[in-house]
């Protein structure tokens, strides 16, 4: 079998990753497949993909602007325009079935497919599902969800809960001692590592600035993922045990290296630390759609899977967390053991036999 597929999502690391991850196993079972990407021009996918070693057009689309209506009045022209580039993509490249991870350019791929009659698989990975796939799922055949909390949002007939495609480099864990080697930090020290995603988190940079000095403290060496959009304003705070990065690329070894983790609870920063087993601190993002990641992350800590500090309370209440989970080796192992039994270990293999069964029955 060399199934032809086109794959669409992007926006955010939380649309491309389980994108890629899909891709690399459909690649790992059939060597021989064709993939080409579709995403949304000027977005980070548009150089992620090309990186991981994939082909991608780019559609002229972007989502609605709730903050500024007058960066709307493009809208109905962008649309009918990335509609019009899906249609010549899917034509020219005729393929076997179409996959949407979410994010606008998966909007038009997808919809453009079901009218020309060729299956599509949705990756949905919230459990909180985005506006693109919820309005998709009755054209789609197949939808994936990531959690079972968003069952209710889509037609039971089509719906499977697989958990979220992560990469597959998480797969095959590395000690601590290889993934300190590979970021180059001391494998003796107690590692904090501290993500905002892939752009950045505001809250939780400047609430690393100002415990920097009591980290320090407490001999802990530190990696900081501020963020492509921080990256020099804290670029400064760098030092012999404090480690600033803009963008991690090897995860794994990052994951490895990493004692106990701060980070944002999207749902793909969630699929990820559940896999590797890690003790975390969440502080979500109170910008998000029905507040999903408060609730991915009560979800947690109701378990006594992780803690959590929400922003508005953050200035008060990040640091004793934090200091605890620092100093607390055993709840970081029961955090850590808790989190571990949330896993989908299976995800994207179980995501690309439905994407087979589809090809298949076509």
């Amino acid at each position: 079998m060399k199934p032809k597929l086109i794959i669409s999502g992007g926006g955010t690391g939380g649309h491309i990753f389980p994108a890629l991850a899909i891709a690399d196993e459909v690649m790992a079972q059939f060597p021989g497949a064709s993939i080409l990407f579709v995403g949304a021009h000027n977005r980070m996918e548009m150089h992620r993909i090309p990186k991981a070693g994939y082909r991608i057009k780019g559609l002229w689309i972007s989502g609605l602007d709730r903050t500024n209506m007058l960066r709307n009045l493009l809208f109905p022209l962008k649309l009918a325009w990335s509609m019009l580039q899906a249609l010549a993509i899917v034509i020219r490249f005729r393929p076997d079935a179409v996959v949407g991870t979410g994010g606008f350019a998966s909007g038009p791929l997808v919809f453009v497919a079901s009218i020309l009659g060729i299956p599509s698989l949705l990756q949905e990975q919230n459990a909180f599902p985005g506006v693109t796939n919820k309005q998709l799922a009755q054209r789609a055949h197949t939808i994936c969800l990531g959690s079972a909390a968003a069952q209710k949002f889509f037609p039971p007939s089509k719906s499977i809960v697989t958990g979220n495609p992560v990469r597959a480099t998480l797969h095959k864990p590395i000690s601590k001692d290889e993934g300190c080697k590979i970021l180059n930090v001391d494998p003796i020290k107690f590692t904090l590592l501290v993500l905002g995603g892939s752009l950045g988190a505001r809250k939780i940079n400047q609430l690393i600035k100002n415990h920097i000095y009591d980290i320090q403290q407490l001999n802990v060496q530190l990696i900081w993922q501020c963020g492509n959009l921080y990256a020099d304003e804290y670029q400064s705070f760098a030092k012999e045990n404090t480690h600033v990065v803009p963008f991690i690329d090897n995860m794994s070894a990052a994951y490895a290296a990493a004692d106990l983790v701060v980070s944002r609870a999207g749902a793909l920063a969630i699929s990820e630390l559940c896999l590797m087993g890690k003790p975390t601190l969440f502080i979500p993002s109170p910008n998000v759609a029905e507040n999903h990641q408060e609730k991915n992350a009560q979800s947690l800590e109701d378990k006594q899977a992780a803690e959590m500090v929400v922003e508005h309370t953050a200035d008060v209440n990040f640091w004793p967390k934090l200091k605890r989970l620092i100093e607390d080796e055993m709840y970081r192992k029961l955090l850590g053991k808790n989190i571990q039994s949330f896993a989908y270990p299976n995800a994207t293999k179980v995501i690309v036999k439905k994407l087979t069964q589809l090809i298949s029955h076509d």
